[in-house]
């Protein structure tokens, strides 16, 4: 996993993260479905996917953060 991870560049992290984690912008589609996975009304498949969408490149950057600072 860490191979992969290094082998990620931080700006493209931060760009997938500010693109395809954050669109649409207003309001953040990856916030709405943390409300609705609070709320217990995250059920339909296709809702799990547009989370899963939104929210890894948000999971990878902070594993790449990690993995980087243990190795410190």
């Amino acid at each position: 996993m860490e191979k992969f991870l290094d082998s990620l560049p931080w700006a493209l992290l931060l760009v997938a993260c500010f693109t395809l984690g954050l669109a649409p912008f207003t309001p953040p589609h990856l916030f709405e479905k943390l409300q609705m996975l609070a709320r217990g009304r995250l059920v339909r498949p296709l809702d799990w996917f547009d989370l899963l969408l939104h929210a890894t490149p948000w999971l990878l950057l902070l594993l790449k953060g990690f993995y980087s600072l243990r190795r410190l």
